[in-house]
């Protein structure tokens, strides 16, 4: 007689829905200047420096035209979202609450989004005033993606920094891949006491080096295959309009047999402010 035990083993099931492996906040937000808007558009007005002169004697001619000019650069809000359904028979026949999980997955998403503009806005064209599209400077632009990222690197991006008069104080951040956070662990300079007192490697970690808050992303963008695009920025570098900010709904939706409609969405834009205070550092992706 066949042995058929095996048709009356016990399955068990989670009771909690793991979220797999995901960047859940955004990274960049808050490194960046924001503000709430109630247009489709933000306006971020930018005056230029000034130069003083010599009087040359009492009751000099004043210049009334003055040297300096104003300019502006510009934020377009656009509205991201993502939706799903989930069956009212996947509620009752399931242990876990779908659409609880689903709103969060759908959250986490959104604040990624947030990062995606961030980056597109520090690493494309920026938007002026008259509706033209500012390349990125080619002199704020370090490295030409045949090196990967070094001490000498980073000393060149603060050099880049100290030539636009940027205060040392002003806090800066520097977004990298993995592999540059790895490369950096290899450095003497970023490990040895001789050079820190931050223990990185009892961390496993860069936090803090060199004056930068160090962010990794994995959402940077890919010139060409075995490079990447990093950047350095002060706060003041790039301007974030938030319309609406994250919100979420989970409703019936009575056109899909009442299925659970899980929905969430924001609407903002970014742009970048002031070429200055940002510096693109273009590596290999390799070590």
């Amino acid at each position: 007689m066949a042995n058929t035990i095996e048709a009356v083993y016990v399955q068990t099931y989670e009771r909690i829905l793991r979220q797999l492996a995901q960047q859940s906040e955004s990274r960049l937000r808050p490194f960046v200047m924001e503000r709430p808007s109630g247009g489709e558009n933000h306006n971020w007005e930018r005056l230029n420096d000034a130069e003083a002169v010599t009087k040359t004697g009492r009751t000099a001619t004043v210049d009334a035209e003055g040297t300096q000019d104003y300019s502006r650069r510009v934020s377009v809000a656009q509205t991201k979202h993502i939706s799903n359904y989930t069956e009212q028979e996947d509620v009752v026949q399931m242990i876990v609450d779908p659409n609880s999980n689903m709103s969060m997955s759908q959250g986490m998403a959104m604040k990624r989004a947030y990062d995606d503009e961030i980056i597109a806005a520090a690493t494309g064209d920026a938007l002026d005033g008259d509706g033209v599209a500012v390349p990125f400077p080619a002199a704020q632009t370090v490295g030409d993606g045949t090196a990967p990222i070094s001490f000498d690197m980073v000393t060149e991006v603060t050099e880049k920094f100290l030539d636009n008069d940027i205060d040392e104080d002003e806090a800066k951040c520097f977004v990298v891949g993995p592999k540059q956070i790895r490369k950096l662990l290899q450095l003497t300079e970023v490990t040895s006491a001789d050079y820190v007192h931050l223990k990185a490697l009892e961390q496993g970690k860069v936090s803090f080096w060199m004056g930068y808050t160090w962010i990794p992303s994995t959402r940077l963008l890919i010139p060409l295959a075995d490079e990447l695009t990093c950047f350095a920025m002060t706060k003041r570098a790039l301007g974030l309009q938030v319309n609406k900010d994250i919100w979420a709904r989970i409703v019936e939706d009575q056109t899909q047999s009442f299925a659970w409609l899980i929905y969430a969405a924001s609407t903002f834009g970014a742009v970048r402010v002031e070429d200055e205070h940002i510096v693109q550092v273009h590596v290999a992706d390799t070590l």
